[in-house]
């Protein structure tokens, strides 16, 4: 007896995927302040314009690197206070007024402490970078500076 056997061929036709999207890279936010002689200093920045992201800063993060750190965005100037708890490195943090000249600096910030951190005055930002970096960049009270691609719209 003679079999035949019958094949099935499915054949999946699939739409063409589309086109990649072309997404223009972001360049990282930085801030660029003057030292006391002029010259210019950039450092990469992340962002946190939340109180979610504030609350949470630098904690629980092991290392930094030397020409990057964390800028605190505030809705209005006021007198910022900050603390070290769960946060292991050493830090200066630069208070910054609403019209971009430093106010002050805590510099060497103990880690791990729940010691209240502060200057006189009123700022509307403050940067956090590694302990000693303004003493070795020469940044000092008064040094101006200028944000790139940080949104101050997106305060909150």
């Amino acid at each position: 007896m003679k079999r035949t056997i019958s094949f099935l061929l499915v054949l999946a036709c699939a739409a063409p995927a589309p086109a990649a999207k072309s997404v223009e890279p972001t360049a990282p936010a930085s801030v660029t302040l003057s030292d006391q002689s002029g010259s210019l200093v950039k450092v990469t920045v992340e962002i946190a314009d939340d109180n979610a992201e504030r609350q949470q800063g630098l904690m629980h993060r092991t290392q930094l690197e030397e020409m990057a750190g964390m800028l605190f965005l505030f809705p209005n100037e006021a007198h910022q206070t900050f603390w070290m708890k769960d946060t292991p490195l050493p830090l200066d943090m630069i208070f910054i007024r609403s019209d971009m000249t430093v106010l002050g600096i805590v510099e060497n910030a103990e880690p791990m402490t729940t010691t209240s951190r502060s200057v006189p005055g009123t700022s509307q930002y403050v940067l956090e970078v590694n302990a000693g970096w303004a003493q070795r960049h020469n940044v000092a009270a008064g040094s101006r500076l200028r944000f790139d691609d940080v949104n101050l719209k997106a305060i909150k």
